[in-house]
């Protein structure tokens, strides 16, 4: 690797570890009633706690309950499959270096079944090999929306023959919601928990 390479790594290393969580869990007692009522809701819900995302989205509880039912449906019933949903979750995660939303998920794609080598694959930014006919038409077509902001006819036409129309609206959401949770981490410094998995932190080109 070349020297400005490592250089840039070290520094991108050096602030992501010396990063301050800017929006850190607020006291039950400052929270206004409409908050309350968010963080009960989402509890109370199939992710079972209040942590990552939902911590700085809480400054914004009308948002954030809109969202959150928007992202319950997305990670749980979208239309291709929760196996797809956990791979495609990790590829949005990679391009936004996201390490609380790849510490929460990485575990439970593997547990879907995709393989430990595929997933170190993404975390280095690498494309998967043997992957399955599936997992190379849903990387593909994240892969493509990620990087040139559309989608070539025939990514689209795979994707549409497998999972049909609504699959594609859900896998095209799917990556939406994750971004926008990943844009908000990012710029609240949301801290990844002790002890996840963690992405290896990538230079800059």
């Amino acid at each position: 690797m070349k020297l400005h390479k490592l250089v840039l790594l070290s520094f991108s290393a050096a602030l992501a570890a010396n990063a301050q969580d800017r929006f850190p869990q607020m006291p039950a007692d400052k929270m206004t009633d409409v908050q309350k009522k968010v963080v009960a809701d989402i509890v109370s819900g199939p992710r079972g706690s209040f942590v990552g995302p939902f911590v700085p989205l809480l400054r914004s509880p009308e948002l954030e309950g809109r969202l959150q039912k928007v992202g319950e449906y997305l990670r749980y019933s979208a239309a291709i499959g929760r196996r797809n949903t956990e791979f495609v979750i990790l590829i949005t995660a990679r391009s936004w270096s996201q390490q609380f939303e790849w510490g929460q998920h990485a575990p439970i794609a593997e547990k879907e079944g995709v393989q430990r080598e595929k997933i170190a694959a993404i975390a280095d930014a690498r494309r998967p090999a043997n992957m399955t006919d599936e997992e190379e038409m849903l990387y593909n077509f994240a892969d493509e929306l990620l990087h040139n902001k559309t989608v070539s006819q025939p990514t689209f036409d795979r994707v549409k023959a497998k999972f049909g129309d609504q699959g594609v609206i859900d896998m095209t959401g799917l990556m939406g919601y994750y971004t926008t949770l990943a844009m908000i981490m990012n710029v609240a410094q949301t801290p990844g928990e002790p002890g996840a998995q963690r992405l290896p932190v990538l230079p800059r080109q």
